[in-house]
């Protein structure tokens, strides 16, 4: 996983595209009860994978997830022990 996120702008865009897409899935079932609020959990979900993918450009590699699906867990963990100044 550290070998594909090496540029700068790469670990800018997952810093704040992981949080984004984590938080949004708990919130897609709060708007399951506010109604019209769906939006706001959509916008959070695809902002993050945006960041994803752009930082996956400036990377020039494509996102490890592509070849294990495991990696999108490794992702947030990733985020997790940044946040905590582990990573």
């Amino acid at each position: 996983y550290a070998q594909s996120h090496q540029h700068p702008a790469n670990r800018f865009c997952h810093t704040l595209g992981i949080p984004l897409i984590a938080v949004s899935l708990p919130l897609f079932v709060v708007a399951f009860f506010v109604p019209g609020w769906w939006v706001v959990p959509l916008a959070m979900f695809v902002a993050g994978w945006i960041l994803q993918f752009v930082g996956h450009v400036f990377e020039g590699k494509p996102p490890e997830f592509f070849h294990d699906w495991r990696f999108l867990l490794v992702g947030l963990r990733w985020w997790w022990a940044k946040i905590r100044g582990r990573a």
